[in-house]
């Protein structure tokens, strides 16, 4: 039976599908620029939930929201949200800019193996189903229209508001920032706008009961979970920033809408920072699937990367642990080739499985398969690949023997010192389209 760390209960907990299927929500990106590999470690954590718990007999069915309108920036007060933003400063239609986005998000996604949701709605396109529910917490008394016309959920009509990410409402500062909108217009600094009037806003905005405007990002995932699984989901993902306020609020709207508990599990991915700092424009450590290709790393040495380190423990990537994880791509591919397909033994299979059942680790069923050898190790690596994803039954590129030549030649000049010679062999190899990169075991190419 699959296990794992429910960020509500704070403990490792079963995951059980109440009905014919396992239902997952998982927040899906705000596409209004490219995905960092940040943002894919969560969607990855999706895949390889969704991949083991096939693995142990389960139907599957997933939704992951697409974010175009409603994400407030955190640091104005115009009504801009992400989206519009950007849009305005690429002088570009705000939904041309969205769709372009949300194509380059599948694509990154099929670059690493992660299977796409079953629905991937956009909150563009789900505003009847929002203002349905807005509605909904209005007539019973968990909303209010604020001193700027804007509709606010009462935060302290929820119950046990906090139980996600242990903050109680009575401990929040005034002034924090919720979604973007100003204490003046709300009874109370931790109520969030449902609903935002826009007077001044032309882009993205729609009709409703309280006036033009826009939807509360918070509403969004509440209105889609809803229609698309039900009151009764069975696990919701996202990453740990989520937490709070989006999850601690969503949650707070899907049960005063169901009066009951919607969302059976909570799970949360970490962080992900790139040579000890966490990704951002400022810092210029941004790392896109893109780059990588432009590396000549293979994408799913990244998804490789990643799983060697469990979902809920922050990892520190850099270039060099990319390399790693290319060369052992390029190994296992080669070995495969070499020994041919075999039945992996039940036991294997068993022991891998009661791995990942366990908190989803996959950094020790990779320990695992390093372990074994031979035809033992080809035959775990195939049967697992089923959860790993990794192609490793892609046949190795053929290097062709020019460049065989090439490499050899330079390896003799810099076994001789002659590192002028290794300089312009390494050039002549790279207007073949291929990179030579030195390694303490010895010349590589990319």
């Amino acid at each position: 039976m699959m296990r794992l760390y429910d960020t509500k209960t704070r403990k490792l907990e079963p995951i059980l599908q109440s009905g014919d299927q396992l239902k997952i929500y998982a927040c899906g990106p705000t596409v209004y620029r490219y995905a960092h590999v940040g943002n894919m470690r969560t969607f990855l954590l999706l895949d390889l939930i969704t991949r083991l718990a096939k693995l142990n007999g389960m139907q599957t069915l997933v939704v992951q929201n697409i974010t175009d309108v409603g994400h407030l920036l955190e640091d104005v007060d115009d009504d801009q949200d992400r989206v519009v933003q950007e849009a305005k400063l690429l002088n570009q239609d705000p939904f041309a800019l969205a769709r372009f986005f949300e194509k380059a998000f599948l694509e990154d996604l099929e670059r690493l193996n992660i299977q796409r949701a079953d629905h991937y709605p956009r909150a563009s396109e789900t505003i009847e189903e929002m203002i349905k529910i807005c509605s909904i917490l209005q007539k019973n008394g968990f909303a209010y229209v604020g001193k700027d016309g804007s509709l606010f959920f009462d935060a302290k009509k929820s119950i046990d508001y906090g139980a996600i990410s242990g903050n109680k409402l009575a401990e929040l500062q005034p002034g924090h920032r919720f979604g973007g909108e100003s204490d003046s217009s709300k009874n109370f600094h931790a109520d969030w706008a449902l609903w935002k009037l826009a007077p001044n806003r032309s882009e993205m905005v729609w009709d409703s009961p309280w006036g033009v405007g826009f939807p509360g990002w918070h509403i969004e995932c509440s209105a889609m979970s809803l229609q698309f699984l039900g009151d009764q989901v069975d696990l919701h993902l996202g990453g740990i920033d989520l937490r709070f306020p989006h999850h601690e609020n969503e949650r707070a709207q899907s049960n005063s809408v169901a009066g009951k508990e919607v969302i059976s599990r909570w799970v949360h991915g970490e962080h992900l920072l790139f040579d000890g700092k966490k990704m951002s424009k400022s810092t210029g450590n941004v790392l896109l699937v893109s780059d990588l290709i432009e590396k000549k790393v293979d994408p799913l040495a990244l998804r490789l990367a990643l799983m060697e380190t469990r979902y809920r423990t922050q990892i520190d990537l850099s270039w060099d642990s990319l390399f790693a994880a290319d060369r052992t791509l390029k190994r296992w591919r080669k070995l495969i080739q070499d020994v041919g397909f075999r039945d992996c033994e039940p036991e294997l299979k068993q022991r891998g499985l009661d791995i990942l059942n366990e908190d989803l680790n996959s950094p020790a069923l990779i320990q695992m398969l390093r372990a074994l050898e031979g035809p033992q190790q080809v035959a775990a690596l195939l049967w697992f690949d089923q959860f790993l994803a990794l192609d490793l039954d892609r046949k190795p590129e053929e290097i062709p023997a020019k460049v065989l030549q090439l490499l050899e030649e330079r390896n003799q000049a810099r076994l001789s010192g002659d590192w002028k010679a290794s300089d312009h062999l390494r050039e002549e190899i790279k207007k073949l389209g291929y990179e030579v990169r030195d390694t303490p075991t010895g010349q590589e190419l990319v």
